[in-house]
C-alpha cells in the first residue's frame, strides 16, 4: 500500500501500520538471528568438546592408539527407578579426562615392570573383574584377595564413597580402607604386588612421551605437566564413566513403576519372578533391592568360623574380624569367580553355601543367624536355586562389555 495516496489522516495511521511490520519483521528475524546465533554457539561448543585432535597430533596418537579423532562427550543417567532415590540422577563425564583416564587404564607403564595396568586384573568382559581367583601382580607375584568388579555397581559416582539416607558409606578394597577413588589408585599403582610403581615417578616418565604430552594438555589445559595427581584425577573420571544401568532388570523395573519400556522387553519368567521373590526375602537385607547402594556396608557371611583373612578386622580391630564388604551384584553372571577370596567359581556354588553351608563365626551378621544365634539354614529347593540365578543373571548389563569408550585403546 503506498501511504502517499491517501489523505494526512490516513496517511498517519498507514505509516504507522508499516512502521509496526517493519518492526515485527524486524523482531522476528531479530529472534530468527538469536536463536540461530544460539544454535551456532551450541554447534561450536559442541565441536570445541568434540573436535580435539589436529592432523599432527592425531597422528601421533595412531602411532599407538586405536581411538577416534572425535571425542564424543559423555553423559551418565541412571534407571529411571534408581534416580527417585538418588541425587546423581545423571551428570556430565568430562570426555577429555575420561579419554586419558582410559589410556592409563589399559596402559602397563603403570606397572615398575612394565607388565601389569589396571585392566589386568579388571577385564571389560568380565564387568571390569578378573576370572582369576586372584590376579596376577608383578614378578610373578598373586594378589591377596579377588580383584573387585567396577562395573558391580551402577556406577562409582553415586555408590562408591557416599552416603546414603541411612548413613551407609561405602569405601573401597574388601576391607573398605581407601576412602575415596584416589585413595584407592595410589594405593594399587604403589602396591609392591600389584603395580610396584611410585606415581610421583611415574608421572614423570609419562611426561617425557609425547603421546601423553598431548593427551594431557587436551585433559587439562596448554601447556600443562601431567602430575600425579592428574594421572589419579583422570583414572577417576574414567571410572566414573563405567555406567551400568542397561540389564532386563531395569528395564522391567521401570516398566512396573512408570510404564516405560512396556512394547521392548519380554516381562518377567515365572522362574525369574520366582527367584526375584527369593532375593527380596533373603538378600535384599544386606545387598538392596535395587541393586543400587547396599543396605549393609560390611558383613560376615559366614564361609569359615575361623578365617585366615581377617578382612577390615586387620584395619580396625578384632571385632570387625572376617568382616569384608558387601559388594555391589550388578553383573554378577560376569563376575566369577566369588567372595574375596574367589573360592566360589559358579553362582550355583554361592547359592548352596547360603542354602545349607553358613558357618558360626563368632562376628557372623544378624542377618544370617536364627534367633538363637545359629547361622540361618535357607535350605532351598532345586528349584528355588535356578529361579535365584535366573533373577540375578537378569542384571547382566547387555551393553557394557561391547562399549567402545571403555574398551582397550592400545594397538596390538
Amino acid at each position: 500500500m503506498d501511504c502517499l495516496l491517501v489523505n494526512s489522516e490516513d496517511n498517519f495511521w498507514c505509516q504507522l501500520r508499516l512502521l509496526m511490520q517493519k518492526l515485527t519483521y524486524g523482531l522476528f528475524f531479530a529472534l530468527l538471528s538469536i536463536l540461530l546465533s544460539s544454535c551456532l554457539t551450541d554447534e561450536t561448543n559442541k565441536e570445541i568438546v568434540i573436535q580435539d585432535f589436529t592432523s599432527e597430533e592425531y597422528a601421533t596418537l595412531s602411532e599407538q592408539l586405536n581411538i577416534d579423532r572425535n571425542i564424543e562427550s559423555i553423559s551418565t543417567v541412571l534407571p529411571r527407578h534408581m534416580r527417585v532415590n538418588s541425587s546423581g540422577n545423571s551428570s556430565s563425564i568430562d570426555a577429555r579426562k575420561a579419554l586419558l583416564g582410559r589410556v592409563l587404564f589399559y596402559d602397563k607403564q603403570l606397572s615398575i615392570t612394565g607388565e601389569t595396568s589396571c585392566a589386568s586384573c579388571h577385564l571389560q568382559s568380565a564387568a571390569f573383574a578378573d576370572p582369576l581367583a586372584k590376579s596376577m601382580g608383578i614378578n610373578g607375584q598373586e594378589t591377596k584377595r579377588n580383584s573387585l568388579a567396577l562395573a558391580s555397581t551402577p556406577s562409582f559416582e553415586t555408590s562408591y564413597g557416599s552416603s546414603d539416607n541411612f548413613g551407609t558409606f561405602v569405601g573401597f578394597f574388601w576391607d573398605e580402607r581407601a576412602q575415596t577413588i584416589a585413595a584407592q589408585s595410589i594405593e594399587t599403582i604403589e602396591n609392591e604386588i600389584e603395580m610396584g610403581h611410585d606415581v610421583v615417578a611415574l608421572a614423570q616418565q609419562l611426561n617425557d612421551q609425547e603421546m601423553y604430552r598431548i593427551l594431557s594438555e587436551k585433559a587439562f589445559g596448554r601447556n600443562n605437566i601431567l602430575s600425579s595427581s592428574q594421572i589419579v584425577e583422570a583414572l577417576e573420571v574414567f571410572t566414573n564413566s563405567i555406567i551400568s544401568g542397561s540389564s532386563r532388570f531395569d528395564r522391567l523395573t521401570d516398566q512396573e513403576f512408570f510404564g516405560e519400556n512396556a512394547n521392548d522387553e519380554p516381562t518377567w519368567t515365572f522362574q525369574e519372578q520366582t527367584g526375584r521373590s527369593l532375593y527380596l526375602q533373603n538378600c535384599a537385607s544386606c545387598h538392596s533391592a535395587d541393586m543400587s547402594f547396599p543396605a549393609r556396608a560390611i558383613a560376615n557371611n559366614g564361609l569359615d568360623v575361623v578365617g585366615d583373612d581377617k578382612g577390615k578386622g586387620e584395619i580396625d580391630g578384632s571385632q570387625f574380624d572376617g568382616m569384608f564388604k558387601v559388594p555391589f551384584l550388578r553383573n554378577i553372571e560376569l563376575t566369577a569367580p566369588y567372595m574375596h577370596d574367589g573360592r566360589f567359581a559358579t553362582l550355583e556354588e554361592v547359592i548352596d553355601h547360603y542354602s545349607s553351608n553358613i558357618q558360626p563365626h563368632a562376628n557372623l551378621s544378624n542377618e544370617l543367624r536364627e534367633t538363637d544365634g545359629s547361622p540361618k539354614r535357607m535350605n532351598f529347593t532345586d528349584e528355588e536355586k535356578l529361579a535365584l540365578v535366573a533373577f540375578l543373571r537378569s542384571v547382566t548389563d547387555d551393553k557394557l562389555p561391547f562399549e567402545e569408550r571403555l574398551s582397550d585403546p592400545f594397538k596390538e
